[in-house]
């Protein structure tokens, strides 16, 4: 089985995520951007959920959910966060830790405008994390809301929109044999530099 050397590893650690990404994107892998993003709240308690990756660059890495879901009280009260992708069939995962901020109102609409018109509608019927009587009242929910947009664009909810994650660690984990596995981890300096260093397994 390959290993990831420290000779493989390109120095900026968001290059190395879009060689990882892209790999398990050739790979045929089913979604290579589902992630799990872990949050905590005012009241210490972590939760964790799967999430889409839906950018990445220089800057960071995107997502969207609803601001006033619970994740979104939680980024609210607590901006740190930690995200793992996990490529089982090339053994590979990728752990992020670093702080979130809001995307632009812009940068938001202009990602809301790309979804299909039923996810659109489904941003404004989902209240996200609260308390519903049942199925029934969540479809009747989306029935209004189509019938208040109906040949109309559907704008952005003002509760929904995009966060971007600025890591400040980034940690390659690629599996070996006898489980002596390679973890390459990168730490962002003050200087703005990363810093290379190996993990034991």
């Amino acid at each position: 089985m390959r290993g990831f050397s420290e000779s493989d590893a390109d120095p900026d650690p968001l290059r190395q995520f879009d060689s990882w990404y892209d790999a398990a994107v050739k790979a045929g892998l089913f979604d290579p951007s589902v992630m799990a993003l872990a949050t905590v709240g005012a009241s210490g308690q972590p939760a964790v959920r799967m999430v889409l990756l839906k950018g990445f660059g220089p800057h960071g890495f995107v997502f969207y959910t609803n601001y006033e879901s619970r994740k979104g009280r939680e980024l609210a009260a607590n901006p740190r966060v930690a995200v793992t992708f996990c490529w089982g069939d090339l053994d590979r995962q990728v752990r992020i830790e670093g702080t979130v901020e809001r995307l632009s109102p812009a940068e938001s609409d202009a990602y809301f405008q790309s979804r299909p018109r039923e996810s659109q509608l489904g941003a404004w019927a989902s209240q996200q994390s609260t308390v519903i009587p049942d199925r029934a009242a969540l479809e009747a929910r989306y029935q209004a809301v189509t019938e208040r947009f109906t040949g109309a664009p559907v704008p952005r909810p003002p509760t929904w929109g995009g966060y971007r994650i600025m890591p400040a660690v980034i940690e390659f984990w690629q599996g070996r044999e006898r489980r002596l596995h390679d973890r390459l981890r990168y730490a962002r300096q003050d200087n703005g530099s990363w810093l290379l260093e190996r993990l034991c397994p």
